[in-house]
C-alpha cells in the first residue's frame, strides 16, 4: 500500500499531497514524545495533532504520512511546514482505532 492509494482506499481527505511512499507500517497515538520514540520510517501515523510540532516529528521520524482523526484540524502553520517538508497530510473523520485498522486490512494485516 502506497500512500497515493491511501486516500481512495480508505476514504482519507488529503490535505496536503505528497511523495508517493510505500507505508510500512501504523503508528497510532497523540503523545508527541512517544510518537518521536516509537514510530517507524515509513510509519502511517494516525493521531489528532494538527500542529506544528506533529509535523516536525513526522518529518523525524521519516513517517510516511499523517492522518488527522476524529475529524482534527490543521493550523495553518502546520500545513505550510508539511507542504515545506514534503509531509504528508491526510484527513478522516474516523477514530484513530477505526482509521488505523482500515489501513490495517487494507494491507491485509
Amino acid at each position: 500500500m502506497t500512500t497515493g492509494q491511501l486516500p481512495a482506499v480508505c476514504g482519507f481527505r488529503v490535505l496536503v499531497p505528497g511523495e508517493d511512499r510505500e507505508i510500512e507500517g501504523i503508528f497510532t497515538g497523540d503523545l508527541l514524545s512517544w510518537a518521536m520514540g516509537r514510530a517507524k520510517e515509513g510509519d502511517a501515523w494516525f493521531t489528532v495533532m494538527g500542529n506544528v510540532n506533529a509535523v516536525a516529528v513526522a518529518a523525524l521520524a521519516d513517517c510516511a504520512c499523517i492522518v488527522l482523526c476524529h475529524g482534527a484540524a490543521a493550523d495553518d502553520t502546520a500545513l505550510a511546514r508539511a507542504q515545506q517538508n514534503g509531509v504528508q497530510l491526510l484527513a478522516t473523520d474516523l477514530p484513530e482505532f477505526e482509521a488505523s485498522l482500515a489501513l490495517a486490512k487494507a494491507m491485509g494485516l
